[in-house]
């Protein structure tokens, strides 16, 4: 099984204070000893920068270009990049007029374009109801994960 993770994931994964942390390191760790390929795509790592170097006040991690710098690299060594191609682009267009996305739901037709491009058909995000308009897809909560 291949499944790529959403942002909230990794951040979750990473910020040990949060109450989702232990939830979201169990999931992953629990697909991989079943033998799962956990996967991430640029947009994960371009969000993830975004959240970890924005103040904590605003929601973020408050890490510093350097310190979000290793945590990335550490992530980029456990979890497998699939690179962007221009096939990825096309897709995200056809899902975003299919589904109407608007706002923040066009991120996460993009993350599915990915997925479609990549032949990954799961994803592991605290966020189930953002990616339910997608058919083909399955999308796991990581309470879910056994």
């Amino acid at each position: 099984m291949n499944i790529l993770v959403d942002t909230n994931i990794l951040v979750r994964s990473v910020h040990h204070r949060d109450a989702q942390h232990k939830e979201a390191v169990r999931a992953m760790r629990k697909r991989r000893t079943q033998g799962a390929i956990v996967h991430i795509v640029p947009q994960n790592l371009y969000e993830f920068w975004s959240v970890a170097t924005r103040p904590a006040a605003n929601n973020g991690l408050a890490l510093s270009p350097q310190q979000a710098n290793r945590v990335t690299a550490r992530i980029e060594k456990l979890l497998i990049l699939l690179r962007d191609t221009p096939a990825v682009y096309d897709e995200w267009r056809r899902l975003v007029a299919v589904h109407s996305a608007s706002g923040k739901a066009s991120h996460d037709a993009r993350l599915v374009a990915a997925m479609n491009v990549h032949g990954i058909d799961h994803v592991l995000t605290f966020n189930v109801d953002d990616f339910k308009r997608y058919t083909g897809i399955n999308v796991l909560h990581p309470s879910g994960v056994r």
